[in-house]
């Protein structure tokens, strides 16, 4: 695995890096948001771990520009404790959150397990098949979305999510269901994260209509029409 971390501590990006490369993978750092695109733009990496306090640009932005381009799963791990900012980040397309300071074991765990999830969505997913909800089309194999013949662009982990409710329209998933099983069995952060990513799919499939909200349970996917 071929990690890029993006931090201008260098004692933290030193210290992530040693870690990244005792485990057999390989580590490039980027002190700065430009010197980070630049390496996405060059290289193929699986991961990306990524400060958002950066000297040149913001984080949310680096996020925003390798989205552009790149499906690559995205850990930001910031400063910043403030639920607005996890939100913003997810939102952007980040695939996960961590609050500095935080643990090396736990950041191992947390690219194993974004890895982990790409690496074998299509293989867990309850079907193989196109899943068809009126005009809504999820393709796991493809990992490509259509609504109306239309292409709809989603991060990793929105179309995880989107995929696991299209696989039973119409079914109440709770939201520990989604988070364990989408997630990870050992997912750590709020269910505000499940929220940011359901804001972002419907905002991206142009009716907020596509998945309800049951209050105290979890979410469905119906066809809003």
């Amino acid at each position: 695995m071929e990690v890029l971390v993006v931090e201008d501590d260098l004692s933290i990006a030193d210290s992530v890096c040693e870690a990244i490369d005792n485990l057999g993978w390989t580590s490039s750092h980027a002190a700065s948001g430009s010197q980070a695109l630049e390496q996405a733009r060059t290289r193929a990496f699986d991961c990306v771990v990524l400060d958002l306090g950066l000297p040149d640009m913001d984080g949310g932005d680096v996020v925003r520009v390798i989205r552009e381009t790149s499906q690559v799963p995205i850990i930001v791990a910031s400063a910043r404790p403030d639920e607005s900012d996890r939100v913003l980040a997810l939102e952007l397309g980040a695939d996960d959150y961590l609050v500095k300071p935080f643990g090396i074991r736990e950041l191992i765990a947390r690219i194993r397990a974004v890895h982990r999830r790409l690496g074998h969505s299509a293989e867990t997913s309850p079907t193989s098949d196109e899943l068809t909800v009126g005009e809504l089309t999820v393709n796991p194999r493809t990992r490509e979305v259509t609504i109306g013949g239309h292409g709809v662009d989603l991060t990793p982990k929105e179309f995880d999510v989107l995929a696991y409710l299209a696989a039973e329209p119409g079914t109440v998933f709770r939201r520990e269901t989604l988070l364990s099983d989408v997630w990870d069995i050992n997912w750590y952060g709020s269910t505000k994260t499940l929220d940011a990513h359901v804001a972002s799919i419907r905002r991206k499939l142009g009716n907020p209509g596509w998945i309800e909200s049951v209050r105290g349970v979890g979410f469905r996917l119906v066809d809003p029409e």
